[in-house]
């Protein structure tokens, strides 16, 4: 038997998703859930590169003081012009203490933050549309007015 070789990933871009004020829904059966706006942003990359809409949010559930479950939609247009669907689930994790400073918008050094994503990319235009057929994995950082993401192609 052969030893498994594991995937390589390919880069495709850098998404900087600035955020605005979180909507706080509250305590639900499943964790404490907020909804953070997105307002705009950017993709820059070897691949892809474009600016993202001020359109779409980040629905989070976080599920208890140490873990987040991230669920984010925005669409992003091209520098040619297409536009690209986003969805993006991740999850977030790290201390107690630096995932309360995060809810409160504090800083915290993202090597602190295990945070990692699986975004789908969907294109109506040939351009884009193979990245529908493909799984992308991200790594992510919080900062204070913005979301970082680097998506890769897992070959």
């Amino acid at each position: 038997m052969s030893t498994p070789q594991a995937p390589a990933l390919s880069f495709l871009t850098t998404l900087s998703v600035s955020v605005g004020m979180p909507l706080e829904v509250g305590p639900t059966a499943e964790g404490y859930r907020r909804v953070i706006p997105i307002t705009g942003g950017t993709a820059t990359g070897p691949e892809l590169n474009g600016v993202i809409d001020p359109v779409g949010a980040d629905f989070q559930l976080l599920i208890d003081e140490t873990t987040t479950h991230l669920e984010a939609k925005y669409v992003l247009k091209s520098d040619a012009g297409e536009r690209l669907y986003i969805t993006n689930w991740g999850i977030r994790t790290g201390s107690a203490e630096d995932i309360a400073r995060l809810v409160r918008g504090e800083a915290v050094d993202p090597e602190r933050i295990y945070f990692r994503c699986t975004p789908r990319l969907e294109s109506p235009g040939p351009r884009w549309g193979w990245l529908a057929e493909r799984i992308l994995v991200g790594t992510g950082r919080r900062l204070q007015d913005r979301v970082e993401i680097d998506v890769f192609v897992l070959e």
